[in-house]
This record gives structure tokens, sequence and C-alpha cells, in this order.
């Protein structure tokens, strides 16, 4: 069973950073600490946890671009889980967080490999992006919200 929560311990913070570098850094030869970005304390953190293993599988962020728009960035889930639902898990939680603040649209700027992935949960592509570490193209992606009139 898989467990979403914001981490809280510093033990939680320390594992979620090292998820992100192990799976978005790591691989590109970057250094230890380009995973933590500056804005964090301004961002909604979403942890995904192997209730079993006890493992952090699933990490993510969210940050308010506008009172409007969400931009979600730095989603990592472990090469072993993928294709199990942990990324739709962790978008859902964010999703849900986004509409909770009136947000109407969440953008995001997807690697190349996560487009079909974006594409399956209701993103559509609206442009491309820049290409990461010189090697990694990104896709710009976008998903509007209704909003919930009822009170």
């Amino acid at each position: 069973m898989l467990t979403i929560r914001i981490p809280a311990t510093s033990t939680e913070w320390e594992q979620y950073y090292d998820l992100r570098f192990k799976v978005l850094r790591e691989p590109w030869g970057q250094l230890k600490g380009s995973e933590v970005l500056t804005d964090e304390d301004q961002a909604d953190h979403a942890m995904v946890i192997d209730d079993e293993t006890q493992q952090i599988v699933g990490v993510a962020r969210m940050q308010t671009n506008t009172p409007t728009q969400g931009q979600v960035r730095c989603v990592a889930v472990s090469p072993e889980v993928q294709g199990r639902g942990v990324g739709k898990l962790l978008m859902s939680y964010l999703e849900d967080i986004a509409q909770q603040k009136g947000i109407q649209e969440i953008v995001l700027d997807a690697r190349e490999n996560a487009v079909k992935f974006y594409l399956s949960i209701g993103y559509e592509i609206i442009g491309d992006s820049y290409l990461l570490f010189g090697v990694i193209p990104h896709f710009k992606m976008r998903k509007e919200f209704q909003l919930n009139l009822e009170r």
C-alpha cells in the first residue's frame, strides 16, 4: 500500500531530496545540492511512502506562480516502482491542493520520457520548453480545472 503526505521530519526531508537527486540530477553528473531549489519553503510538497518497506518512492512539489496558476516541478519516482501509480498519486494530491487554493491551471515542463504519462492524466502539450543539461528535451504542458462554484 502507498501513503502520500508532506515530509515532516528532517530524516524525511533528507530522503525526499535524496530521491530527487538520484532520479533527476545524478544520472546527468549534476552535483549533490542541485536538487534543492531556492524557493522550497514557498512550495507545496508531497511524498509517497511504500508502507511495506517504509521507503519514499515518489516526490513532487508545486509552486504558486499566480493566484490562478500553479507549477509542478521536480517530480521523481523511484525507477523500481515506475508504472505502478506513484506518479498519478502525486499528481492527484497536488491537483487537489491546487483546486483548494482556487488555482485554475497547472503548468509543468515535462521531460520527453514523461510526456506520455502527463497526457494520460489530462495534460496537454502547449509548446517546447528547454533542453536540460544540454541533452534532455522538455515540453511545456498544462491542465486546466473547472471552478467548483457549489457552496
